[in-house]
């Protein structure tokens, strides 16, 4: 039997807002230091830092903040693979 998904309807604004935070945040320096190490937080990758994107823990789409404690560098097979799934629906 599948799990039922977790799910939390989440506006059209809200996503609006919260990528605009996470555009803010990926301007910051805090964003640039973590890039620079150049490690995917899922696959423990080295890569270099303009191969890196963020990547929301819990998504946006579901819930997720952008916030510094719910983003991480992450390499884009790895974000691509992951697409909306939590943490522990990997």
């Amino acid at each position: 039997m599948e799990p039922t998904p977790f799910l939390v309807e989440v506006s059209d604004a809200e996503m609006r807002q919260e990528r605009q935070k996470a555009r803010e945040l990926r301007a910051s320096q805090w964003w640039k230091r973590k890039l620079a190490g150049g490690v995917c937080h899922h696959c423990a990758g080295k890569f270099a830092p303009a191969q890196l994107t963020m990547d929301h823990l819990v998504p946006v789409v579901r819930g997720g903040k952008s916030t510094k404690g719910n983003v991480v560098p992450c390499c884009k097979a790895c974000n691509s693979e992951r697409k909306h799934k939590l943490p522990f629906e990997e």
